[in-house]
């Protein structure tokens, strides 16, 4: 672990044990928050019911923990660049215990509502801090494939998250998947508290989010890593929030159907990224992005060439090649991502932080549109056309923005012998 554990070189069963245990910490702290909102989905119907209030409402638990989730990750990354990993994370879960507390006692809907927006608030640190954990630990041809390996095991916990809570309130009703959000967010902090330990080893308490913020908006580097990082996650969002129209009310299918092709989409974005850890330790991470850009590019051609054919029309054409495209996508979004983050490493929190917050607040923007199209069209034809031209978007981002490598590097050397240079002075 690159020495943060302090173990000696020859000690291989021990980094073994180290690095296992850190990889289960990157999971739990990327996933508490996410897995806390689809395990609540389920009861949404008998939330309303209970409460005496409209369906729209009580979606409000979900829309405003996912603003809740934007946020966080603006406020919690250059925190941790400026106080550290360790203590923005465990304030960030103790407000999420806090949260789950207020929301097991609340009386209202609007009191639910606003404790789930505190529990995303708190909970999503670990989003945004894990990445930032991963830049302080691994080389920077390595946090792709750490960055995929996270989301690999995420996915097969997010994929039971939904079948867990409708258990939950099946059998014991609807109050039991509060509980148990509670009592999961405390054992992770616990977790945390007791085995993690401060990975941010240049910490400079000076720094400020506006001085870390410009420089890196100066870098052409790190604009281009986000806005292909970004652009490539909006091809789930648009497709995610134009699917259920096209397949339900287009297609004549079941909402159970579409559910079940939906599901398949996500495999093949977990397959993705275990592709990536793959593929990582033989190739470059711009040449697995550009793996990736040119197969998301060539799905998505081919489902706009299926919708001027009208072979969309069926699940299995529209399903079978967007699996290709979340295939492709695991491979842009994580490179990517660790592009970004690369670029200044003192400033990696701030870095995820603008990342991931652009990602779901342009993302609920987009998954509105796919709605749009998806509900006012009679064909595939719109909603294909706009992820092509989201794809056509993100790769436009490498080919005009981010610099070649060699030029990369030689930014990299001038930033240092700058901050060398001032440091002498």
């Amino acid at each position: 672990m690159h020495g943060v554990m302090g173990k000696p070189p020859g000690a291989a069963k021990d980094n073994i044990a180290t690095s296992r245990v850190m990889l289960l910490m990157l999971v739990v702290m990327t996933g508490v928050a996410p897995i806390s909102l689809y395990m609540l989905v389920p009861a949404l119907p008998v939330l309303a019911t209970d409460f005496g209030r409209d369906i729209s409402i009580a979606q409000m638990t979900v829309s405003l923990y996912m603003v809740g989730i934007a946020l966080s990750q603006l406020i919690m990354g250059p925190l941790s660049d400026k106080f550290g990993r360790r203590p923005v994370l465990l304030a960030g879960l103790g407000l999420m215990v806090v949260a789950g507390i207020g929301s097991v006692f609340a009386q209202t809907l609007p009191q639910l509502i606003a404790a789930r927006f505190f529990q995303a608030l708190g909970g999503a640190s670990g989003m945004v801090i894990s990445r930032a954990i991963i830049r302080d630990l691994y080389p920077r041809e390595r946090i792709g494939p750490m960055i995929s390996l996270v989301v690999a095991a995420l996915m097969i916990a997010q994929m039971l998250s939904p079948l867990t809570g409708g258990l939950l309130e099946t059998a014991f009703g609807w109050h039991a998947i509060l509980y148990f959000i509670t009592a999961a967010s405390l054992a992770v902090a616990i977790f945390i508290a007791a085995a993690l330990p401060e990975t941010r080893r240049d910490r400079t308490e000076s720094s400020s989010f506006r001085g870390d913020l410009g420089r890196l908006m100066t870098s052409r580097a790190f604009v281009g890593y986000m806005l292909c990082q970004v652009l490539a996650s909006q091809i789930i969002f648009a497709f995610a929030g134009g699917g259920p129209y096209i397949v339900v009310t287009q297609m004549g299918r079941s909402s159970a159907e579409y559910g079940a092709w939906f599901a398949c989409t996500g495999f093949a974005y977990l397959v993705g990224n275990l592709l990536c850890v793959r593929f990582a330790p033989r190739h470059s991470l711009e040449k697995l992005i550009w793996f990736g850009l040119a197969l998301q590019l060539g799905g998505s051609f081919l489902n706009l060439i299926w919708s001027f054919a009208g072979l969309n029309q069926t699940p299995l054409w529209l399903f079978g090649t967007q699996m290709i495209v979340m295939v492709a996508n695991a491979f842009v979004m994580a490179n990517s991502a660790a592009g970004a983050i690369s670029v200044r490493p003192e400033a990696a929190g701030t870095a995820s932080g603008a990342m991931g917050f652009l990602q779901q607040g342009i993302g609920a923007l987009i998954s509105q549109f796919g709605a749009y199209l998806g509900g006012h069209s009679t064909s595939t034809l719109p909603l294909m056309a706009a992820i092509f031209t989201i794809s056509l978007a993100c790769a436009a981002t490498m080919v005009f923005i981010v610099p070649r490598r060699k030029l990369v590097v030689s930014e990299e050397l001038i930033e240092k012998a700058e901050e060398e240079e001032s440091g002498m002075m």
